[in-house]
């Protein structure tokens, strides 16, 4: 009889253990799987503001897009020539 126990006491012991491990070790790979994705979202946000730093805003890229669509509003003025403006309004 005290054989019969002290065998099933650590089955019992072993499998309780491995159920816990189980549900911990499930509980981290929801948390890898979660930072992972934002990492993607961060990453795909972080690309699309480089691109818009390196393409969109380079000074020749400018130039280009103020000769495209503002061809007449535009004018080139040197920084000495620049003022403040204020408005009586506000």
């Amino acid at each position: 009889m005290h054989k019969k126990i002290l065998l099933f006491i650590p089955i019992i012991i072993l499998i309780i253990s491995t159920a816990y491990i189980k549900n911990s070790t499930k509980k981290l790979d929801k948390q890898i799987f979660e930072i992972q994705e934002d990492i993607r979202a961060l990453n795909d946000i972080y690309e699309l503001v480089l691109f818009d730093f390196n393409y969109l805003t380079s000074p020749n890229k400018l130039m280009e897009y103020s000769k495209i669509y503002f061809d007449k509003e535009l004018k080139k003025k040197k920084i000495t020539e620049l003022k403040i403006l204020k408005f009586n309004n506000e």
